[in-house]
């Protein structure tokens, strides 16, 4: 038997969450084959198998391990099945069967419902959507007073499924990701002096760049042209000119950074992470477009490493993807400073002593007081407005004509 341990992932790191077994007990699996997904503190990570075998799996899914725990024994000795020779990617060829729809069907035909053939026509007839009924029969088929019951309660549903006017609570043990959430939030409210600023930009010339060169920049790079590559840019720059704002206090010393590490905050179903982009003062937009695909993708499959998460030098955070208007966000600890983006919404602005419609984001710096003084902090954000608002500065970081005038 060979035993396979749960494996050092950091100094700090004791314990982790068996999220998932991606194989079963008692199935053969190929070395190197991924048997099992961990999740620590700080990222998730994958267990491969070290020998080809039969594997015994020793914990269940959600429960927590130690650093050095035996997860799982394979026997190397077993014969390997016949059914285990054909290759598994050849599976997969009949995925696209179950293909789903993006758009509700109200009027779903009877065969695709698991109903009796009295509710079934109910559907038909009433047009009625299949998602909207809570199932009562064996197996969640759907009864013929299912479907009443959901036309006399238009508009009414219980959550998960569960009948009307339900007080059902559900105890879910806390995952080791947002425990780390949870005590790094509050261990920023309590332990740095944090202040807000906020300030609103005029996303009109972005929009406009966007527009006019998003197909060429997709030919040319083969990656969209995004918002959050003027912002990191615009970042990068404001952090060379206010250099607290991009550094942190470690004890009696301060930590200046002459390079900017910036971390992007990515909402996944476990959990904000912040993965980091490096460098970004030395990347060009393409190359920062390409990370913030890479490092969102990796952060939805549950890829990310350690080394993608640490070393951030400061953060910014887009609450504008889920329509936030205005927010005050946290600093990311030990940095000293973190930007909030937020929804682009029309406006009317007085321009020239007219109103126009504008499309405006507000724009949030949340700072360690302790290290930003009021002036650096509100320099910062209305450098990074006046950046956003003549995106042809972020060429230089100075204005062209003043640039070729030398003045």
């Amino acid at each position: 038997m060979i035993e396979i341990k749960v494996p050092t992932v950091g100094e700090s790191i004791s314990e982790v969450t068996l999220l998932k077994w991606t194989k079963k007990d008692g199935e053969w699996v190929e070395r190197d084959e991924v048997i099992a997904e961990l999740e620590s503190e700080k990222a998730t990570f994958e267990v491969n198998a070290e020998k080809a075998g039969v594997l015994t799996t020793k914990w269940k899914e959600g429960e927590t391990l130690n650093i050095g725990d035996v997860l799982a024994e394979i026997d190397e000795t077993a014969a390997k099945p016949a059914t285990a020779a054909a290759p598994v990617a050849e599976k997969p060829a009949a995925a696209p069967a179950k293909a789903v729809s993006a758009e509700p069907a109200p009027a779903a035909r009877a065969s695709e419902v698991k109903a009796t053939p009295v509710a079934s026509a109910i559907i038909a007839d009433k047009k009625v959507n299949p998602s909207a009924i809570t199932p009562s029969g064996v197996g969640g088929k759907i009864m013929k007073h299912d479907v009443l019951e959901a036309l006399n309660n238009p508009g009414r549903k219980s959550f998960d499924g569960d009948a009307l006017f339900s007080r059902n609570v559900r105890q879910e043990k806390m995952s080791n990701l947002r425990k780390t959430i949870s005590r790094r939030l509050v261990e920023a409210k309590n332990t740095t002096a944090m202040l807000t600023t906020f300030n609103e930009v005029d996303m009109a010339r972005v929009m406009e760049v966007r527009k006019q060169y998003k197909d060429k920049f997709k030919e040319v790079h083969g990656v969209n042209l995004g918002f959050m590559s003027f912002f990191a840019k615009a970042c990068a720059i404001a952090l060379g000119e206010w250099p607290s704002v991009n550094a942190y206090i470690d004890g009696d010393q301060l930590i200046y950074h002459d390079y900017a590490d910036i971390s992007i905050a990515v909402s996944t179903p476990r959990g904000l992470t912040v993965p980091v982009i490096r460098s970004v003062e030395s990347l060009g937009m393409a190359e920062i477009e390409r990370k913030v695909v890479e490092l969102a993708g990796k952060a939805r499959d549950s890829k990310l490493t350690a080394e993608d998460l640490q070393g951030g030098t400061f953060t910014i955070t887009n609450g504008g993807v889920f329509g936030s208007l205005m927010s005050t966000p946290i600093i990311n600890i030990p940095q000293s400073a973190i930007l909030g983006m937020h929804k682009i919404q029309d406006r009317p602005m007085a321009i020239n002593g007219q109103v126009v419609i504008r499309p405006m984001m507000y724009i949030a710096l949340s700072y360690d007081h302790r290290i930003v003084d009021g002036r650096e902090s509100v320099s910062f954000l209305v450098r990074v407005k006046e950046l956003l608002e003549n995106p042809e500065l972020l060429l230089f970081g100075k204005d062209p004509v003043k640039t070729l005038l030398e003045v």
